[in-house]
């Protein structure tokens, strides 16, 4: 924890440090696929712990809500984007990590809603999560597309995804941060895109 040994100045210096080390086209890119889902009429889900879960129901509100202009809220004509946090569903989830395990809770909803052309964003600051990894296998195998955003050495994760977003510092506090960060990003990007 890089701010158990930096003063506040410190710390922020840091963390600016390691925004200016991200590839931007990392970012652009996950952009594009929201972009693309919104003009197929496709779903784009996300998943997290922790966190990254908080992360992914972060996004995952501002994309519903503040990618759409408010001369759009009550136009039922104007196309929304269709994005949802598995994350946020407390009782499947803890149905399936009671009884069969909680490397089950995100593929098993992907399961029920997702299907051939809708994007997987995984978040997962080590890459490691097993319900993570098991949900982007899932996806792969079943036409999704996959796009994982990691920290530290980036896992498995990093790998096993189509495209990514990857920070690389061993502090999960700032990668969360910069994930953020970048998600804020695709939701202005987004705004542009289908409410200007």
């Amino acid at each position: 924890m890089l701010g158990s040994t930096l003063n506040p100045k410190q710390f922020l210096s840091r963390v600016a440090e390691e925004l200016g080390r991200i590839d931007p086209a990392e970012i652009q890119k996950l952009s594009d696929l929201v972009h693309e889902r919104y003009v197929a009429g496709r779903f784009v889900f996300v998943i997290g712990n922790g966190g990254s879960g908080s992360n992914a129901s972060h996004f995952c509100e501002d994309m519903g809500k503040g990618t759409l202009a408010r001369k759009f809220f009550d136009d039922d004509t104007k196309k929304r984007l269709k994005v949802l946090s598995l994350t946020d569903n407390t009782p499947y989830i803890l149905a399936w990590g009671n009884d069969e395990g909680f490397d089950r809770v995100f593929s098993e909803q992907l399961k029920n809603l997702a299907g051939p052309g809708d994007l997987l964003i995984a978040i997962s600051g080590s890459g490691n999560s097993p319900n993570i990894l098991r949900a982007v296998e899932w996806a792969n195998a079943h036409g999704l597309t996959t796009y994982g955003c990691t920290g530290f050495s980036g896992g498995k994760l990093r790998g096993l995804a189509h495209f990514g977003l990857h920070v690389p510092l061993d502090d999960m506090g700032i990668v969360e941060s910069i994930h953020l960060t970048a998600f804020h990003w695709v939701v202005d990007d987004t705004y542009r895109r289908i409410s200007m």
